[in-house]
């Protein structure tokens, strides 16, 4: 796998597009924000991380000027936009193509089901920590880790050489049979944190209080039952654990659900805490205070 494309320009897109072409891969990184690609064609990708802060250049083009087909492609995209950025890169599939995602959320390997066979899609999640610092700077401080594995048996093939990709551009990686845990416990996380913040316009740090805590575990405890409705177990604990982690130690964070929600974006809602209450309304799982939580946010998203 040496010719990658990158769909997503945001810190995580940034921060793999830039690791690999420090590798020797030849990365394209693709986006619709035409300000942000005239930049990133212009001055490259400036990463800061634990072993020093450099400039790596880097090809930026719209999806339409992207030539395929690819050995590999990344979608890093948020999930709400997961299909439309699919439907504009369908061109660059080829027989052998490979695509992966390692967003937030469920739903996302169906929206490249669409476009790809199920045996070229493999799946995953990540905890890589990346912040964009501008148009053109991302920075990732400590250490984060990719799990991946195959969308069918038939694309566990892929998942060797994506790791190995991983790991020779200094991205921690292993290859998970039992892949949907980890996208499921972030998923969890996720519901749990993203939600309450965004609503409540707190930091993590502001939601740790017995509330906010009772609340954040309600959540966890709901998504875990409703993936185990649908055969996926998780580790309440190490979620919780997860929780816990991240009130102590990143107290002045924002997550990212309330900086769209403050900038006027629309939020990954309907593809976490809304993706969540689908899964359970289907297996007969109640989870009240996912759902509240959800149409609260909704509440926030109406215009005007």
């Amino acid at each position: 796998m040496h010719n990658i494309t990158i769909v997503g320009a945001g810190a995580m897109g940034c921060l793999f597009a830039a690791r690999l072409a420090e590798s020797g891969a030849n990365v394209t990184l693709i986006d619709v924000d035409t300000k942000r690609l005239d930049a990133l064609s212009r001055d490259g990708i400036t990463i800061s991380d634990d072993g020093g802060e450099r400039n790596i250049p880097i090809r930026a083009v719209a999806a339409a000027d992207a030539a395929g087909p690819v050995d590999l492609l990344f979608l890093f995209t948020k999930g709400m936009h997961s299909a439309d950025a699919m439907r504009s890169v369908a061109h660059l599939a080829g027989p052998e193509t490979f695509a992966i995602t390692l967003q937030n959320g469920l739903g996302n390997a169906e929206a490249i089901a669409a476009i790809f066979a199920a045996d070229r899609i493999l799946i995953g999640s990540t905890d890589f920590p990346a912040d964009l610092e501008g148009p053109t700077r991302v920075s990732s401080h400590g250490s984060g880790k990719a799990w991946i594995g195959a969308y069918s048996p038939g694309a566990e093939p892929g998942v060797g050489p994506a790791v190995a990709l991983l790991r020779a551009s200094g991205l921690d990686a292993i290859a998970d049979p039992d892949v949907q845990v980890a996208i499921w416990e972030k998923v969890a996380f996720n519901a749990a944190l993203n939600s309450l913040a965004t609503v409540t316009g707190l930091t993590v740090g502001g939601m740790d209080t017995a509330a906010g805590r009772r609340i954040a575990l309600a959540i966890v405890e709901e998504v875990a039952a409703t993936a185990e409705a649908n055969g996926i177990r998780l580790d309440r604990a190490s979620i919780a654990g997860k929780v816990d982690h991240a009130l102590a130690n990143h107290r002045g964070h924002k997550a990212s659900m309330l900086q769209d929600r403050l900038a006027g974006r629309r939020t990954e809602i309907e593809t976490i805490n809304g993706a969540v209450v689908r899964a359970a309304q289907a297996v007969g799982v109640a989870t009240p205070v996912t759902a509240t939580l959800a149409d609260l946010v909704r509440l926030i998203e109406q215009p005007g």
